[in-house]
């Protein structure tokens, strides 16, 4: 099982230097950004497929949700549940 650190404090992101965020969203365990370009990247806890990979692995780095960049989707809008992730696209 991977490891999910858990921080009660605010830490820096490790994302790709030229992206500006542009909406981010909270879950319960569970993290997503829009970029002003349209691309969602999420991370935490996967258990229920809620970072949108196509599985259930957890990550603790910030991974694109390439689904939608595949299917040529622009996402405007992210809102996290506690093990759920909406989008408008």
């Amino acid at each position: 099982a991977a490891f999910i650190s858990i921080q009660a404090f605010p830490a820096l992101l490790d994302l790709p230097q030229d992206l500006e965020v542009s909406t981010v969203s909270c879950g319960s365990r569970h993290t997503a950004v829009v970029t002003r370009g349209g691309e969602l990247y999420t991370w935490g806890w996967g258990k229920y497929g809620q970072l949108g990979h196509g599985n259930n692995v957890s990550s603790d780095q910030a991974r694109r949700v390439e689904h939608l960049v595949a299917e040529g989707l622009r996402v405007e809008e992210v809102v996290c549940g506690p093990w759920t992730t909406y989008v408008r696209v």
